[in-house]
């Protein structure tokens, strides 16, 4: 399905689930001039959330303070896309998320529901934990799961165990990921979540995973907290994080492997703007969920009026706050 022809807003209507949101950030009829340095098949998945139970304690999770008032994706809701799927195939894959999926004991039904419905690929947002019980893992890709989106939170054990405050994570994670990487018909893809506490860890991050060989793209996510300021002082300033992310995406791009930064200026990346993507797959979540993501205020670079970037999201109410609004770092890009 070519990208310029598949434009999942006509999905919306259909659907009619509050709390819908397109992801898509340049125009779908222009997604074809983006060449691929990243996999860019964000307008091609649906994302539903389905679970609001975690069992990691990360210290720059977004939902902590929503978790327990958030409802989960109704299986109504899950019947009516794949339903849609069935009729129209309208769309290449279902990402199923929450909080963390793997909670839910029925994963492993409502992927071979969604293999039934017509999806080619089903794809879990996870910690990573539960693959290391490598029987679960197993029984999860004969389900027809052959994505696995990986939260990686630090470069070792010591990182990762401290910013997920579990003994254990990186452990288990890594085991799991290993294990999938046998299967030739299986896809890894990591994202990890840039702070103040994990900025300078990002080359390693490349380096603790450059094994795997299903592991076929790396995302950096900029942090932004879910309000107005920054009370865990967790959003570190671009030019503090700039030169440990280009190195972590030179990194990725030297071994052939995919990579998207997310949430950080385009004109500070220079010649490795193209790393920026900011889209996402059509999102199904608790419509009280965005109440909270729209007080990050994003859009409020000084040159936005002027800037051609599709991509870029600016600056947060938040890092202007801690920051100021660094009129001089940034620069407008050319129209496009």
């Amino acid at each position: 399905m070519d990208s310029s022809k598949h434009d999942p807003r006509a999905a919306v209507d259909v659907i009619k689930s509050p709390g819908t949101r397109v992801g898509l950030t340049t125009p779908v009829a222009q997604l074809d001039r983006i060449k691929g340095l990243s996999l860019r098949d964000h307008e091609k998945y649906v994302s539903l959330t389905m679970e609001f139970r975690c069992n990691l304690k990360c210290v720059h999770c977004m939902i902590e303070g929503t978790m327990d008032r958030l409802a989960p994706t109704s299986d109504a809701t899950l019947e009516k896309v794949c339903k849609d799927q069935s009729d129209t195939g309208r769309w290449e894959g279902l990402v199923l998320t929450g909080s963390e999926i793997t909670l839910r004991r029925d994963l492993p039904e409502i992927a071979q529901k969604a293999k039934a419905a017509g999806f080619k690929h089903v794809r879990i947002q996870t910690h990573g934990m539960h693959l290391g019980r490598t029987d679960y893992a197993d029984k999860l890709v004969d389900a027809g799961v052959d994505e696995y989106f990986v939260s990686v939170a630090g470069s070792d054990r010591e990182s990762h165990d401290r910013i997920t405050q579990v003994n254990g994570a990186w452990d288990k994670m890594m085991r799991g990921m290993e294990h999938l990487d046998q299967y030739d018909h299986v896809k890894l893809i990591t994202n990890s979540v840039i702070t103040t506490q994990s900025y300078m860890l990002l080359p390693g991050m490349v380096d603790a995973l450059a094994h795997l060989k299903r592991l076929v793209q790396m995302e950096f996510w900029n942090f932004f907290p879910m309000a107005e300021d920054d009370p865990k002082d967790l959003a570190a300033r671009h030019g503090d994080i700039l030169p440990y992310l280009r190195e972590a995406i030179e990194k990725c791009r030297a071994t052939g492997r995919y990579v998207e930064a997310k949430n950080f200026p385009e004109c500070m990346l220079g010649e490795l703007g193209d790393a920026l993507v900011n889209a996402q797959p059509t999102l199904l979540i608790d419509p009280a969920f965005w109440n909270e993501f729209d007080r990050n205020g994003f859009y409020q670079c000084p040159h936005q009026e002027a800037c051609g970037s599709t991509e870029c999201l600016g600056l947060t109410t938040a890092y202007i706050g801690k920051f100021g609004d660094e009129a001089e770092m940034l620069s407008p890009l050319p129209p496009r």
